[in-house]
């Protein structure tokens, strides 16, 4: 079964498949509160979520939660993938449901679909039930200057999630699956956290791609990191020899879900 926010058909706005058509399960519930969040309404699953009923039509009907996995592969069809087309098991947070991530992702893979699995990178038990059964994992390096446990929020407690983040992406980079780091950065992003990003990727999984994210401004988040920054921050990557590449967000520049 799976607790969803919606099912939808978008451009990938995000990371190194973007602009490609995709189709977006979206799950519901998160462990996390970013102030960066462009989706509050993720963090709390819900009684309900809608499911688009046409590819492209932004016309929504709505399901019960939760889901069968049977309703969601055939809310995903509806949408009308091509064979090969990808499909991005999002949230929230999708690792805090893996049996559900496990059961569609196998039965989207046998539909001939591409399985994108987008993820906070923190759940390293959860990803070993689930990475060998699915092609990408896009994982987010979370920063402590912007990102908080759910638990406490607002407590000024501030949690460093390089361990986590370290396993969960060694772990990652054993299966078949093609791996790639989204690191969301901002105006209050750290010199220093970026340092301590760049040795632990080097020191773990150095080919990996690493997407710096300017911050697109939401919430309490007003406004982005300058392009000095920006410079400086891939300069650091870059010469560890890191494949670091700068993506903003495309998809809110043109009006897609």
């Amino acid at each position: 079964m799976l607790r969803l926010v919606e099912i939808f058909s978008s451009f990938q706005g995000e990371g190194i498949y973007v602009g490609q058509p995709t189709v977006f399960v979206r799950f519901g519930g998160c462990d996390l509160r970013c102030a960066w969040c462009d989706s509050p309404e993720t963090w709390v699953a819900r009684a309900d979520c809608r499911i688009e009923t046409a590819g492209g039509s932004q016309r929504f009907q709505t399901m019960a939660n939760p889901v069968t996995v049977d309703d969601g592969l055939a809310a995903v069809a509806a949408l009308g993938p091509r064979r090969g087309g990808i499909v991005s098991l999002t949230g929230g947070e999708p690792l805090l449901q893996p049996d559900g991530v496990g059961a569609l992702a196998d039965r989207l893979r046998e539909n001939g679909l591409k399985v994108h699995l987008e993820t906070h990178g923190l759940a390293v038990e959860a990803l070993d039930r689930v990475v060998d059964r699915c092609d990408v994992v896009a994982m987010d390096w979370k920063l402590a200057s912007d990102v908080r446990r759910e638990s406490d929020p607002s407590s000024g407690v501030v949690e460093s999630f390089h361990d986590r983040h370290q396993a969960f992406l060694e772990r990652a980079c054993r299966s078949s699956a093609r791996v790639f780091v989204k690191l969301v950065v901002t105006a209050t992003t750290k010199r220093d956290e970026i340092e301590e990003v760049t040795r632990r990727l080097v020191g773990t999984a150095p080919k990996v791609p690493v997407i710096l994210q300017p911050v697109t401004p939401f919430g309490r988040v007003k406004t982005g990191p300058s392009v000095d920054d920006l410079m400086d921050w891939s300069r650091i990557l870059g010469e560890a020899d890191v494949d670091v590449r700068v993506i903003p967000q495309t998809h809110r520049s043109y009006g897609a879900l």
